[in-house]
């Protein structure tokens, strides 16, 4: 495997064409502008207003998200073609559609979750 130099981008990035999208941090505490996630137990906030793409993301007692996925940060990207990114990747969980026009999955790499997202309208 070759390495990779300081200045250049990473694999995800340079040859397979994933955009980046945001970083999701778990927390505990209440946020301003939480916008709750029935299905999921979670409230998440700040993406809409972070110029960083920060989502923090508060989840309730008894949430069905992986423990994984509620404890650790995630990185996430958005790809062209949701099925051809996961060919080979360890997946956390199911495929979803949390919101109107998206589908989700969370995949591990190297202990942490990375979550890819196709938007399928504009």
């Amino acid at each position: 495997m070759k390495l990779r130099s300081e200045y250049e981008p990473p694999l995800a990035v340079a040859e397979w064409g994933w955009r980046y999208h945001h970083i999701g941090i778990p927390t505990d505490t209440p946020r301003p502008g939480e916008f709750y996630l029935e299905e999921y137990g979670m409230h998440v906030s700040g993406f809409e207003t972070s110029p960083f793409g920060v989502e923090w993301m508060r989840f309730e007692p008894g949430s069905p998200v992986s423990e994984l996925i509620r404890t650790v940060p995630h990185v996430a990207f958005e790809v062209d073609d949701l099925e051809a990114a996961l060919e080979g990747k360890e997946l956390i969980g199911e495929m979803s559609s949390p919101m109107a026009g998206v589908k989700v999955a969370m995949i591990l790499h190297n202990g942490m979750p990375v979550e890819l997202l196709e938007f399928t309208e504009s």
